[in-house]
């Protein structure tokens, strides 16, 4: 008996061991709906490598607080960031990121599509590798379309997007013309206003880093955007991001919607959107100046140079971005579900050409230049964004501001003028200026 004890206490004693040093990595990540499904397979990749993976998912806004806080003061709550082509530059530079150097053969690095790798990459070393790409496009209701009397452009204006939003403006059955981010934060309503003043001529700087908030063509497209949206777009749309617009999208409260290409899987879905079969895709439009409103964004797995998980880090990495991956989704839930806007194997693969907006979304990648984001010239890089430390927290407070606007508690003049204003004496205090 006391032999028994002893062998169990010892086998007991084994397995917590065994218990306390399986290697485990955490994951921080946002709430968009690849990342959630991506979750759900997280079994897969532990067993195959016995790496346990702890997840925590946040809401855009805050991610981009806790990931940026914790790689700043080297916190180490992390070994896996979600990030984008904004912070992976300028991270990658300061030595805060584990260099994506030495992935295996097998990975195939160079099968990444150009623009992702460029703009995840600083001086040619990638720093975080693309989990989906994206630009952003027209989707519209093709019923709705029809029942108006229109036919949507391949590459519509925005003159063009106002009349349809008119037309298909309904409210007495709930439908909004229009569906539009105006949520503030850098990366969800300031992304998305940027991109939109891009197109009506404006930037956010002249070349010598003088804001350029107090020119007419800032003024012309935010005048635009608050009216389309006043006229047709649904109540409390200053608080609406990306996911709350897909909801809306997806429950038929939407004759438009213009955001991330990402989207499309989603919104023609038939287990989740009750318009899935009454779903077209267009460029972002324009106004005949040359550049479309439409960006360049990849989210991307990225490690933080001071976790101690980097090797089990890099694993998890290879399998989340691989090519079989995108094989594992496709067999369990169609092709049209899959991570898009990764790798330029995806689009040269039979099957997924027969997805709706596979093409749409391709077209949208490679309309969208960040060495060339606006109608006249600029010192920066981005599209949604300037690629400088200083633009996450300059756009935040821009944004805030904007977002006051929506909610009617103040005028497109006043925001123009806060604007300008912080943002000057911003670029002034960083010495740009």
């Amino acid at each position: 008996m006391h032999l028994r004890t002893a062998l169990c206490a010892a086998s007991a004693l084994a397995l917590m061991a065994g218990v306390a040093h399986a290697q485990s990595i955490t994951i921080a990540t946002v709430n968009n709906g690849d990342m959630i499904r991506m979750q759900g397979y997280t079994d897969n990749f532990t067993e195959k490598t016995g790496i346990e993976v702890e997840w925590v998912t946040l809401e855009e806004n805050v991610l981009r607080q806790r990931v940026t806080t914790d790689i700043t003061t080297n916190g180490g709550q992390f070994d896996i960031m979600t990030i984008g082509m904004y912070e992976t530059p300028i991270w990658g530079a300061n030595g805060w990121l584990v260099p994506l150097n030495d992935l295996s053969a097998e990975y195939d690095v160079d099968d990444l599509l150009p623009a992702m790798r460029a703009g995840l990459s600083h001086e040619g070393t990638l720093y975080a590798a693309p989990f989906y790409g994206e630009s952003s496009m027209v989707m519209y209701r093709t019923d709705l379309m029809e029942k108006a009397g229109l036919e949507m452009p391949a590459a519509p204006t925005w003159e063009f997007i106002r009349e349809a939003a008119a037309a298909m403006d309904d409210p007495e059955n709930d439908i909004n013309g229009i569906c539009l981010r105006g949520k503030a934060g850098w990366g969800e309503g300031g992304a998305f206003i940027t991109v939109t003043a891009n197109s009506f001529g404006a930037r956010w700087f002249d070349e010598d880093w003088n804001a350029q908030f107090d020119q007419p063509e800032w003024k012309e497209a935010l005048n635009f955007f608050v009216n389309l949206m006043n006229d047709y777009g649904p109540q409390g749309y200053a608080t609406n991001g990306f996911n709350e617009n897909l909801s809306l999208f997806q429950q038929g409260k939407c004759g438009m919607w213009i955001d991330a290409t990402v989207a499309a899987s989603f919104v023609t879905n038939p287990n989740d959107s009750t318009v899935a079969d009454h779903v077209g895709f267009a460029l972002a439009p324009d106004t005949g100046l040359g550049k479309r409103s439409n960006w360049l964004w990849a989210w991307a797995l990225a490690i933080p140079a001071g976790t101690q998980q980097a090797d089990a880090a890099k694993q998890f990495i290879e399998w989340a971005t691989s090519k079989e991956y995108i094989e594992l989704v496709a067999e369990n839930e169609g092709w049209a579900n899959v991570p898009p806007g990764a790798r330029t194997s995806l689009y040269e693969n039979a099957d997924y050409q027969e997805v709706p907006f596979a093409q749409m979304t391709l077209d949208s990648i490679n309309a969208a230049d960040p060495t060339s984001p606006t109608v006249k010239p600029v010192p920066y890089v981005g599209i949604q964004f300037v690629a400088i430390p200083e633009f996450a927290g300059i756009a935040t407070e821009v944004s805030q501001e904007f977002s006051a606007v929506y909610a009617g508690q103040q005028s497109v003049d006043e925001a123009l003028e806060k604007a300008q204003a912080l943002t000057n004496d911003a670029m002034e205090a960083a010495g740009y200026r």
